[in-house]
Parts: structure tokens; sequence; C-alpha cells
């Protein structure tokens, strides 16, 4: 039970006060787009991990997998409600291993603990009364649906390459999956085919041809069940980690228009048992690296051009359940909202974070469903962040972060500022780019309308707290569970705009001309 504060501390705003300020314009380039994103560009997953999961002496999925998770919580409903919609992918490691109770499958085993197992289990099993039960949550709560595939199943593993599965895919479970999925007509916006079987995979790989053979099947077999165009759900892959070779040799057998969507993995922080992961999160270089599995991935799109682009379709930050000490605090916003905006910047089309529930990086507590500091940054970036992204240029600070897109409702723009610096406020004046001739000098944007300002603190001023603050008011859920008001500042356009040390803020110009706005 959270006791809730009603204000944040005192102390925290005599913090805020002491640190050390620095003045920066951030020039906003408005005349055209340098990418877009999918108008549902936040994406959550639900993972398949049974109770008996754990990494590093701890077990912290608990009843969060999709097999067992209760779907009839308040909290739980209010928590995805609020995005309207969410985007949820349901899959994870264990997808692969993963037997549809339906057609010639007569049993249904349960995931239990086997030595020789993928990753350490047998062969799970999805009852189509469970299928009925997330299929009626997922349209009370508006779920856009994207559904993991089993792309394992008739393979074997080999016998003289360990963790090579060969041999063709069979279809006949997922066929008769899909048809059922059909005559219940629950709506799937898009199947994945596979989890991290790409490259030198993760448990288990797959031949890159191979791969590529088989997605042709099963883009047919969705062409075949779904007849009309405007129903048919597309077909996303590889859902792995980015291996450029692999990439391009997958998608050379299968050809354009087979995959619609190209999908990858992140977890650039390392494992979650890493004792240096807060470091890593402030380190405005290390948040860099990343970029080269971005740019590459894009290469790849503009190459192949799959329909609707590159998505990161799991990214959890930290490996294997993330980190206990990190993941579920403030301090892990420096990481997943920059990773969002470095994410957008590339033209990824859809950033899914692992997960909504379960492990230490759930965006609810597994067992209570309160939200965790992340899942109010997210909320904010889907309600306010357009899928119009714009470049930004700013004085060479790398602890500033910076983010801009079209406001997601218009007119305007909205920014996200990231303040890594412990000891260091920025004073943020902006300046619109001259457009049509980078020669000419940007001019100051004075603006005559309030600016929407929301401003993410940790409660007490140390970013490993797992409440936040929005505009020094304690994020907590209302008694009745609803997911508390989210309202903005409203702050005279003339001042600067204040970014506290270690803290996270969004910013809505109603009035700043942007011409890839309108």
């Amino acid at each position: 039970m959270y006791f809730k504060f009603t204000f944040c501390p005192i102390i925290l705003l005599l913090w805020v006060s002491l640190s050390f300020a620095q003045n920066v314009n951030v020039v906003t380039h408005g005349a055209a787009s340098i990418a877009k994103t999918d108008d549902n560009f936040v994406c959550v997953t639900l993972d398949w991990w049974p109770a008996e999961k754990c990494d590093y002496n701890q077990c912290p999925w608990g009843k969060a997998g999709i097999l067992n998770l209760d779907l009839r919580y308040g909290a739980l409903i209010n928590a995805i409600k609020a995005f309207n919609p969410l985007r949820i992918k349901v899959g994870g490691s264990l997808q692969d291993n993963v037997v549809y109770k339906v057609g010639e499958v007569s049993s249904c085993p349960n995931f239990m603990k086997r030595e020789d197992g993928l990753f350490g289990f047998s062969q799970g099993c999805l009852s189509m009364e469970r299928w009925d039960q997330l299929n009626r949550f997922f349209n009370h709560t508006g779920v856009k649906l994207t559904f993991g595939l089993n792309a394992l199943f008739g393979r074997n593993e080999s016998q003289t390459e360990k963790g090579l599965w060969i041999g063709d895919w069979q279809p006949q479970n997922t066929r008769d999956f899909m048809q059922y999925t059909i005559s219940k007509g629950y709506k799937v916006d898009s199947y994945e085919f596979g989890n991290q079987l790409s490259g030198s995979g993760m448990g288990a790989k797959v031949d890159a041809k191979q791969y590529g053979k088989d997605v042709i099947v099963l883009k047919n077999l969705v062409k075949e069940l779904y007849a009309h165009p405007e129903t048919q759900p597309k077909v996303l892959g590889p859902g792995g980690f980015y291996e450029e070779k692999w990439f391009n040799t997958f998608l050379e057998v299968s050809g354009q228009g087979i995959v619609d969507g190209l999908t990858h993995h992140i977890y650039n922080l390392g494992p979650g048992d890493d004792p240096n992961m807060m470091n890593k999160i402030l380190d405005p270089s290390y948040l860099n690296q990343v970029s080269q599995t971005y740019k590459g991935v894009s290469d790849v799109v503009n190459k192949f051009r799959p329909q609707l682009g590159a998505w990161v379709s799991e990214s959890g930050g930290a490996l294997n359940g993330g980190s206990k000490d990190v993941s579920r605090t403030f301090a892990d916003g420096f990481w997943y909202l920059d990773q969002m905006g470095m994410a957008s910047t590339y033209d990824q089309k859809v950033f899914c974070r692992q997960a909504l529930i379960g492990g230490n990086y759930g965006l609810l507590n597994a067992t209570t469903f309160v939200p965790n500091p992340d899942y109010y940054g997210a909320l904010l970036w889907h309600r306010l962040m357009g899928s119009t992204v714009l470049a930004v240029t700013k004085e060479s600070d790398p602890d500033l972060r910076v983010y801009a897109h079209c406001a997601k409702k218009k007119p305007g723009v909205s920014l996200i500022f990231i303040n890594l610096s412990k000891d260091r406020s920025f004073n943020i004046t902006l300046s619109n780019a001259k457009p049509g001739d980078a020669g000419k000098p940007n001019y100051e944007f004075v603006g005559k309308q309030n600016r929407e300002e929301y401003h993410l603190r940790a409660l007490t001023g140390d970013i490993k707290d797992d409440i936040v603050c929005l505009n020094d008011v304690p994020l907590v859920q209302t008694d009745s569970e609803d997911i508390p008001a989210m309202d903005p500042k409203l702050v005279d356009a003339s001042t600067p705009i204040s970014i506290a040390a270690q803290s996270i803020a969004y910013v809505t110009i109603r009035d700043f001309e942007a011409p890839a706005c309108v």
C-alpha cells in the first residue's frame, strides 16, 4: 500500500533551486519532417513467462504471464484504457514453444521447468478458452493487437550445430488458430513470425534463407484466410537482434511485399544484474551507441522498403527481466524516453516496451498493478507527441537530450527535454530554423500563447524513487484505481523553459510556426 503524498516534499524544490543553471538555445527545424512514426508509436508487450522464471536469484514474474494474468483487475483495465488505444504485442521468448489447442492438437500442457527445454522450459499451450478471455479483455480495453506466432513448429534442433533449428515450418496449427480467430471475429492488427531467431539467436536460431522461405508461407496463409485486404493483418518479422547479413539475406529471399514490417529488439543496457547500470543510463555517450543499430535497420528498410517500415518490437533496456534496482524507478525513464526519442528520429514506426507487466521492467507493478514511473512517461508521450518528427539542434551539452515532434493535437509542436545532469539545470530559449536556406540565421521564437509544460521529477529528488511527480504533484492512482489527471502547467511564453537537474519535461507550444505540422 503506497502512502499517498499530495505534494512533492519541499526539500526537492530547494535542491532544484540550488543547482547550477545553464542557458541553452534549442533550434527546432519545423519546415519539413525528418521521419514519421505510427500514430500508435507507444507499444507494450505481454509475455509468456510463468512464475517459475527466475534470474539473478529472484523470480519477479509472479502471475503476470499471458496464461495466468488476472484480467479482472480494475487497475490493469484502467491503465490500458488511458491510452485509448494502446498497442500490445503478445509474445516473448517462449512464444516459439507454444502450441494452440485447436484442430488436431488435443493436449494442452502447462510450461514446466525442464533443463533441456527451450529457455529451460517444456512446451506450453494456449487453450482457446484462454484465447477467448484474452480477446474479451482486449476488446473491452480497446487494444490494438500484435500476436507473436510460433515459428519453430515442425522444426527440429540440429544434431551438429547447437541452437540451430532446421527443417520447414509447419503451418497447420497456425492455420487452425487463425481460422478459429476469424470465426470469433477477433481483431488482430498484425502477426509477428518468431522471437529472437535471427542471427546468432537467443536460445534458438533459424537460417536466414529458411526463415525467408517460411515467412512467404505465412504471408500466403494470411492472404488466403483473411480475404478482405482492409481487414488483413500485417506480417512482421523477424523480431530479433539486428545482424546486417542475416537481415539482408532473409529479405532477399522473401522479396518485396511479403514482410510488411521489419521488427527488431533493443536491450542496450546489457544484463539486468550489471552493477554499472545506473552509470550507463546517465552516460550520454553510452546512450548514443545504439544509434548505429537504428541506422543499420533504417538502411535495410530503405533498401527493401517494407510497407510498415521498421519497428522496435521489444525493448526492456536490461536483459533477463530487467534490473531490480533500476528498471522500476524514475531513473529508468532517462533510458526509456531517450530511446523512444532516438528511435523516432531514425524512422522507427513503433516502439514496444517489455513489458506492460512482469519482470522488473514492467510498466505496472506485477502484484499491485500500480504504475511505475515509466508508465506515466509513456502515457504523456502517447498523448502529446505526434507522428511527424522534426529535427532539433542545440549547443553541444550532451547531458541535455531534446526531441521534437508535431503536437499530437494540432496546432503546434511538442518537445521532450531529458536532463541527465545531477547538478545542472537548463534555461532553454527556442529558435526557429529559417526554412529553405541553411545560410540564413535562425530567429528566436517569442510565443504569445502560454506554453503547456509537464515536468516529471522523482518524489524526493532521489532518481531511484518509484514515485514520480508531475508539476510537483505525485502521480498516484485514485481511490477508484483510475489513472490521475495529468494536466499541464501553463507558463508565460516570454520566459525561458526551465529544466531541473535530473528531470524530464514535455512542452507543447501551440503557436510555434512549423510548416511540417500544418
